[in-house]
Parts: C-alpha cells; structure tokens; sequence
C-alpha cells in the first residue's frame, strides 16, 4: 500500500460519514413526524457501511452498502382529538429515537473529523518527504 492510498482510504471515509450525517439530519428533521395521508408515519433510516479491499474499485477504503429503514414499531399515543388520529383514537409517529441518531451524529463526525487529520498528517508527512530531498 503506497503513500497515496491513504488519501484514497480517508477520502473515502469521509464521504461515508458525510452521506450517515446526511441521514441523521433527515431523522432527526423527523423525529417528531406523525402519519400522513397514506396511514404510514416516516421510517428511521440507518447506514451500513462495507469495506472496499485493496485492489478493488481501485484502491482500498470504505463505502456506502445500503441506506435501510429501520424495523422498529412506531410509537402512538392516544388523541382522539387529533387530525390524524385513527379509528381508536391513536396517533402514529415516527419510529425515530433522537438519543440513539445524537449518538450516531457524535460517531459519525468524530469519524469524520478523524479521517480529515488522517489526510492533514500524510500531507504533512508527504510534505516533510520532499523537503528532506532539497
């Protein structure tokens, strides 16, 4: 693995992070959402990631494998006086755990932040590199 497939691997880490804070924003934006005309309340979406081996694609790193929506029940409370309460008089929310996406918002950039100092020390390193051949 060369010097420069770091930059490949970082990069790569970094847009990975960016697409899951990207997606903690949307659930969290949700959080407080209630089901809309068709019945369905919005659905928690989670990022997996999958590791791209050294050769593959390229070079080595990390990408994107699937955005999912989680399975988890929505959460009704009781509200007979709510527009859009059903039939027995519950209102259906989204099934989004803003504690749970906080700690994915605080992995996520601390991942991010992480692989930016990673691309900050190799260009470091790759700069002190050539000024020893002057």
């Amino acid at each position: 693995m060369s010097m420069f497939s770091i930059f490949n691997v970082s990069g790569s880490a970094i847009s990975a992070q960016a697409q899951r804070l990207n997606v903690v924003a949307s659930n969290l934006a949700n959080a407080d959402a209630v089901a809309g005309p068709n019945g369905q309340a919005y659905k928690a979406r989670q990022v997996t990631f999958q590791t791209v081996p050294v050769g593959a694609e390229g070079s080595a790193g990390v990408r994107v494998e699937a955005v999912r929506e989680s399975q988890d029940p929505f959460r009704k409370t009781y509200d007979p006086n709510h527009p859009s309460s059903d039939a027995q008089g519950y209102v259906t929310h989204s099934n989004v755990n803003p504690v749970d996406e906080m700690v994915n918002m605080i992995s996520a950039s601390r991942s991010y932040q992480n692989n930016v100092e990673v691309l900050n020390t190799a260009k470091t390193l790759l700069l002190k590199t050539l000024q020893m051949g002057q």
